[in-house]
């Protein structure tokens, strides 16, 4: 009994510490996306203060609360072009990281990406058969329905692959999705080849990865899908948690292990689907940053997820600022410089992995 008193104050204040640990984290990640935020938005060919920038903001945000002191084509630079370009990076960085943290839970492999899982690359077959030869059949919708579907055919495809070659083994599903990556590019190479020569100048562009696309009236189909899917990964923390583990322990705690497989694949094909709908292909973001968040707060998932998230916006507003001054008044394709980046980590990574064995 005297142990067990001892050892409660002890459990409080290990709890306590803990739960100013993650406050801090959370609280230290949104100052941080404020301030890349601001910064996003003031830097560019014309730059615009800082002062003038949330003033903008808070001008459309509450009407009246702030008497404007510029000029209507600073306000259409900051809330028209710059915020909601931002803001979409954000979001695309968020979407792509969550589901890079959560496919290297059920593949049990730190190299699993949308990217190199072949997602990425079916999501652009159905945009670019979207853009090139179905038309906007049913208006804004059509590319992020049909990138949606290439996403999750590609998912699929990868999954029956891995069966056929009975190399469905978490170690052995990234070569796979590889191999099919290379095929559907392959086909959707081809989509180009047959399309409107006069149209191939932006989807070109577009695979390569931008956000200068970005519209206010865009913004609600990729946050559609990433809150509730996000919510729902989050929320199923603990089973990812026992799939890093192995798909026995797993199973011995109840969990559908080949079900719920599928079900992050599923919904790793959504949120994909509709990111790569709206800013092209931006590959490598899915690997790195979970791998550089579990350095700072170790491999719970409930830690995992949200701050992925908020890394991956971070990371990716950060590189869509390099790529539009690195060559200003030019606006480089984000999936450069991202490409360039992660291809650097994905080497330390490999090395690392190399070293460790």
């Amino acid at each position: 009994m005297a142990d067990a008193t001892l050892t409660q104050p002890q459990t409080r204040l290990r709890a306590g510490a803990h739960l100013r640990r993650r406050a801090l984290w959370g609280i230290s990640g949104v100052l941080a996306l404020l301030a890349s935020v601001s910064f996003a938005v003031s830097v560019g060919a014309v730059k615009v203060p800082l002062s003038t920038v949330w003033g903008v903001v808070l001008d459309h945000v509450l009407p009246g609360s702030v008497t404007p002191d510029w000029s209507r084509g600073r306000d259409a630079i900051v809330w028209d072009i710059r915020f909601p370009r931002a803001l979409l990076a954000a979001i695309v960085g968020a979407g792509l990281a969550m589901v890079g943290a959560a496919l290297q839970a059920v593949t049990r492999n730190p190299l699993a990406d949308p990217h190199l899982l072949g997602i990425s690359s079916g999501a652009a077959f159905g945009a670019i058969l979207a853009l090139l030869h179905t038309g906007l059949f049913i208006g804004l919708m059509t590319v992020p329905l049909l990138a949606f579907f290439g996403a999750l055919g590609a998912t699929l495809l990868v999954l029956l692959v891995a069966r056929f070659t009975t190399s469905a083994s978490a170690d052995r599903l990234v070569l796979v999705g590889v191999a099919v990556s290379f095929v559907v590019m392959a086909g959707a190479n081809v989509l180009i080849f047959l399309g409107d020569p006069r149209a191939t100048h932006t989807v070109v562009f577009w695979m390569l990865g931008g956000l200068g696309l970005a519209q206010w009236s865009h913004m609600i189909f990729p946050l559609a899908v990433l809150l509730p899917c996000g919510a729902w990964l989050w929320l199923r923390s603990g089973d990812l948690n026992a799939m890093t583990i192995g798909d026995e322990t797993a199973s011995t705690l109840g969990l559908a292990v080949a079900r719920f497989r599928l079900q992050v694949f599923v919904l790793g094909a959504l949120i994909t689907g509709a990111m790569v709908a709206f800013s092209g292909i931006i590959g490598f973001v899915g690997l790195m940053v979970p791998h550089i968040v579990r350095l700072f707060v170790g491999g719970d998932y409930r830690r995992v997820l949200p701050l992925s998230a908020l890394g991956g916006g971070l990371f990716l507003i950060w590189a869509d600022v390099v790529a539009r001054t690195i060559m200003a008044p030019e606006d480089m394709p984000i999936g450069i410089v991202t490409g360039l980046v992660g291809g650097l980590f994905f080497i330390w990574l490999l090395g690392r992995r190399q070293g460790g064995a």
